[in-house]
């Protein structure tokens, strides 16, 4: 064999041993930024007691949450180190989200958590007392204020909500408030005389009187830049609102406007139900355009829509009284007019219709009239069966009247009118 031959073997160790030409990798990169050696620290809220605070800790540094209480006790014994320690990390370490799937923790372990809590408050107290020589007399005080803080802290810490909801909320944040109003006045009057106290107390309400009037203006100016603020997101929403209305709907019907700008007849079917549609989103007249319109005045808006929509009739329509349901008169007093103004649509030759329609509480009136061709009601014949059946018919079974007035070339009126008794 020649010295210059290259074994396959050797070739691949030497190719998988030298350094690689290129461009770097960057999965190790990803890795290295996403990696974190403990994760965030934040307070609990599955099964925590007081605050959550153990519970985070224990979290975050991954070990039994119990072992962390215990630890929290045995520095409460320091002279209150545990307490303050615990009051420190409530303030300053943020609340964290509640878990996706968390099992509940049962009674026994909350009773425990809850007796740990006691002992520890209890330990820092007596260790308190025989470092100090502080008497009950101010022990007992402090307890009732850090007590009220400690009920006010937990309505207002890290669930986001301004003010009490429930009843038992703001029993909560009286009962703190209180607890704290009275263990300061006990620390205050045990300490002080009360002719001292008078005039301290006139001092501190003249210094509150002072920095109220002082912080007066700068309390209207920041209501009111709140008030500013407040006002331009409202017009903003508004403003992004009409745009995306106007966009789905003006917008689009132009663009079809000019798609079909050879065809005028369409165009102007485009041009009225964009009119229509305005209108209704503008006044509210008729806003909804379904078959179940909550209004008579908005089911004739959507009767004489479905009627412009497919037969291509422009149709000029004026309602009064149509605030009221439209009840099983109305209903046949909407089928007959619809039939009236597709035969105006079919037979009378323009392209343009009036409606009239008005409900004064007994008797509900409707008048269809054109200007078109117009025909002799008489020699119609037999098998035309839109006026006999589909307006005469629906309206004179429920008990009203239809009159036909036409005149050849001048155009047609069909008055229709049905009695609301019952409705």
């Amino acid at each position: 064999m020649s010295e210059n031959a290259t074994d396959p073997a050797l070739a691949t160790a030497v190719r998988s041993a030298s350094p690689v030409v290129g461009p770097p990798v960057r999965t190790a990169a990803v890795a290295t930024t996403d990696f974190r050696w403990y994760p965030r620290l934040t307070r609990g809220s599955d099964g925590s007691v007081v605050a959550g605070v153990c519970v985070g800790l224990a979290d975050h540094l991954g070990v039994r949450v119990v072992h962390v209480r215990l630890v929290m006790v045995l520095l409460a014994t320091l002279s209150g180190a545990g307490v303050a320690l615990y009051s420190a990390l409530w303030a300053l370490t943020p609340a964290g989200p509640a878990r996706e799937g968390a099992v509940p923790v049962d009674e026994r372990e909350r009773r425990r958590g809850m007796a740990l809590a006691v002992v520890a408050v209890a330990g820092a107290v007596l260790s308190f007392m025989v470092t100090t020589a502080t008497g009950l007399s101010v022990i007992v005080p402090v307890l009732v204020v850090a007590l009220g803080a400690g009920l006010v802290w937990q309505q207002y810490d890290g669930g986001g909500r301004v003010a009490p909801r429930s009843v038992f909320d703001w029993a909560r944040v009286t009962a703190g408030a209180t607890l704290v109003v009275v263990g300061l006045a006990v620390v205050v009057l045990g300490q002080v005389e009360f002719a001292a106290l008078r005039s301290s107390l006139l001092a501190v309400v003249a210094t509150l009187v002072g920095v109220g009037l002082l912080s007066v203006p700068v309390g209207l100016r920041l209501w009111r830049s709140l008030e500013e603020e407040r006002a331009a997101r409202i017009r903003e929403s508004e403003r992004s609102d009409i745009a995306s209305h106007l966009h789905d709907s003006v917008l689009q019907t132009l663009a079809l406007i000019q798609k079909r700008s050879d065809d005028p007849g369409q165009v102007a079917r485009l041009a009225r139900r964009q009119e229509r549609e305005l209108r209704q989103w503008l006044f509210g007249a008729g806003s909804r355009m379904s078959s179940g319109a909550a209004t008579f005045a908005g089911a004739v808006e959507v009767m004489v829509g479905d009627v412009e929509d497919v037969y291509g009739l422009r149709v000029d329509q004026v309602v009064v009284g149509g605030d009221g349901p439209v009840g099983d008169a109305g209903e046949a007093v909407l089928g007959a007019v619809r039939e009236a103004l597709v035969n105006v649509a079919k037979h009378a030759g323009v392209d343009t219709a009036d409606v009239f329609v008005e409900n004064d509480g007994r008797t509900l009136s409707a008048f269809v009239r054109d200007r078109g061709r117009g025909f002799d009601p008489d020699a119609v014949g037999g098998d035309r069966h839109g006026l006999a059946q589909s307006i005469r018919h629906r309206v004179e079974s429920r008990g009203g009247t239809v009159r036909v007035r036409s005149t050849l070339g001048r155009g047609t009126e069909i008055g229709i009118e049905m009695p609301l008794e019952g409705e």
